[in-house]
């Protein structure tokens, strides 16, 4: 099987050893993936434009997500966020778990990672 890693080149890559997509088994798994802003809307659309930007480096796109996991420290924080993710996945929604948990630092308010099917 080949394996191929795709770098975003940010720089906890190195610190912390890991790479923003990796394309193996048929599949591209994008990191989870923190974004940038004021408040969780504002994060969860810089990092979906991240993680957007990882598949399409892959070849791929939201169209073929099939698994999105987010993580937040206050599920509250959540419901804000829903017209972004369904804009996001249109037509084509994958399954998808939310989980309530402490992030890496207290000023990320949603992390997200995505499995799509890989090109072939």
């Amino acid at each position: 099987m080949v394996i191929r890693r795709l770098s975003s080149g940010g720089e906890f890559e190195a610190k912390i050893g890991y790479c923003r997509a990796v394309i193996a088994g048929g599949f591209v798994h994008v990191a989870g993936t923190v974004g940038q802003g004021d408040d969780v809307v504002a994060q969860c659309k810089s990092a979906l434009k991240i993680i957007g930007a990882a598949l399409e480096d892959a070849g791929a796109s939201f169209a073929d997500v099939v698994r999105v996991n987010y993580y937040l420290p206050d599920r509250a924080e959540f419901e804000p966020c829903w017209p972004v993710l369904a804009q996001t996945f249109g037509d084509n929604p994958p399954a998808a778990t939310m989980i309530e948990c402490g992030l890496i630092d207290p000023k990320f308010r949603i992390e997200i990672e995505v499995t799509a099917v890989a090109p072939t």
